[in-house]
């Protein structure tokens, strides 16, 4: 099964849900909406929202590529102790380490994950 194919639609119709242990971040305070999603490839395309306040513990690896821009608010890593904001993008590969985060003023990224040559 692939993607569902949709026309243009107002994401504020979907739910948020709060994301899954095992999924990258999550936590309390930390919230996704699906925009679309292929359970046979584990690709999906959503909207990641952390509450102010939020703080992460772990560093992330994960077997998938993400590319990820952030939409508002900022994201501090850290590890690198470095703070990303509004506009900034990254492209992360398989394995590739990120986090812990701290959000102390919220942050909302679009994010795509998708699975090499596939």
């Amino acid at each position: 099964m692939a993607k569902t194919e949709r026309e243009f639609f107002d994401p504020e119709e979907l739910p948020w849900e709060p994301v899954a242990p095992g999924s990258g971040a999550a936590g309390a305070g930390i919230e996704q909406k699906v925009l679309s999603h292929d359970p046979a490839t584990g690709n999906v395309t959503r909207l990641l929202r952390f509450a102010p306040g939020v703080e992460t513990h772990e560093v992330i690896t994960h077997d998938f590529c993400e590319e990820v821009i952030i939409l508002e608010g900022e994201l501090h890593d850290k590890r690198l102790n470095k703070t990303f904001t509004k506009g900034m993008y990254a492209c992360r590969l398989p394995g590739m380490p990120h986090g812990p985060y701290a959000t102390p003023k919220g942050c909302l990224t679009f994010e795509v994950r998708y699975y090499p040559n596939q």
